[in-house]
C-alpha cells in the first residue's frame, strides 16, 4: 500500500470513528423509508460564559419490527451521562436528548431482521499547543458485526425482556467475542432501543440532578442543575 493509500485509509478509519458506522446507501434508504433517524455524530461546541470547550452527542433512534438503529453516549467508565435537556416530539424513532461532556463513549447500534451490528467508540479532545480549539480524539473500542439474539425483542410478548438482553458477536474464527466489561449494561439498553418500535424516549442517557438552593422572598424556587 502506497503512502497516500495508507493516509485515506487512516483518513477515512477516522471519519467513521468520528461520524458512525459507515452503512451502505441501499441500508441508509431502508431506515429512511422506515422513518428512523439515527445521529451519531459528535461535535465540538464552545461554551462561552464556562469558556470551554465540550463534545455533544445526540441520543437518537428507533426501531419498526423488522429494523432498528439507535445510538447513546455514556461517561468513560461506562456510568449513564445526564443529559442537557431531553427532545419531545410529534415524530418518533428520531432524536431523543441532547449530551454534552468533555469525554465520552458512543455505542451505535443497528439492527437489520436478526442480525446484528455494534461499535463502541471513546471521544475525547486533545489540546493542542499555540491553538484555542481542542481537537477530537475518536477511537474505536469495541466493532461487533453479524451478531444474534434469538429472542426476537421487538414483539410485545418479549418487551419484559428489553434491557436484559444483548446480541452475540463471533471472530472470523468463530469464537464469542467478550463485550467490553464496563460498557455491558448501556450495550443491554441500546439494544433494547433497536427493538423500541416506534420510540419516543432515551434509554442510556439520564435526567440531569436538580438540587434546589432556597426559596426566595418572591416564593419561587432558585434550582441548579
Amino acid at each position: 500500500m502506497s503512502i497516500s493509500e495508507k493516509q485515506r485509509s487512516g483518513t477515512a478509519s477516522s471519519r467513521h470513528a468520528l461520524y458512525g458506522l459507515a452503512l451502505p446507501s441501499n441500508a441508509l434508504r431502508a431506515l429512511q423509508k422506515r422513518g428512523i433517524y439515527c445521529t451519531p455524530g459528535v461535535s465540538l461546541e464552545h461554551q462561552h460564559l464556562a469558556r470551554r470547550y465540550v463534545l455533544r452527542g445526540v441520543e437518537s433512534g428507533g426501531a419498526v419490527s423488522d429494523m432498528g438503529r439507535a445510538c447513546a453516549f455514556v461517561a468513560e467508565d461506562g456510568s449513564a451521562l445526564p443529559w442537557l435537556q431531553s427532545i419531545h416530539s410529534i415524530a418518533v424513532n428520531g432524536r431523543h436528548a441532547v449530551l454534552l461532556a468533555e469525554s465520552m463513549v458512543r455505542i451505535e447500534m443497528l439492527r437489520s431482521g436478526r442480525t446484528w451490528e455494534l461499535a463502541i467508540t471513546l471521544h475525547t479532545l486533545l489540546r493542542v499547543p499555540e491553538q484555542v480549539r481542542p481537537q477530537i480524539i475518536s477511537k474505536p473500542l469495541f466493532r461487533g458485526r453479524d451478531g444474534v439474539l434469538s429472542v426476537d425483542l421487538w414483539k410485545d410478548e418479549h418487551r419484559g425482556l428489553r434491557g436484559k438482553l444483548a446480541p452475540i458477536f463471533y471472530s472470523r474464527a468463530g469464537e464469542a467475542l467478550p463485550l467490553p466489561l464496563p460498557f455491558e449494561e448501556a450495550i443491554r439498553k441500546i439494544t433494547a432501543a433497536v427493538c423500541c418500535v416506534g420510540c419516543k424516549h432515551t434509554h442510556v442517557g439520564v435526567p440531569p440532578v436538580v438540587v434546589v438552593n432556597h426559596v426566595t422572598n418572591k416564593g419561587q424556587l432558585n434550582i441548579a442543575s
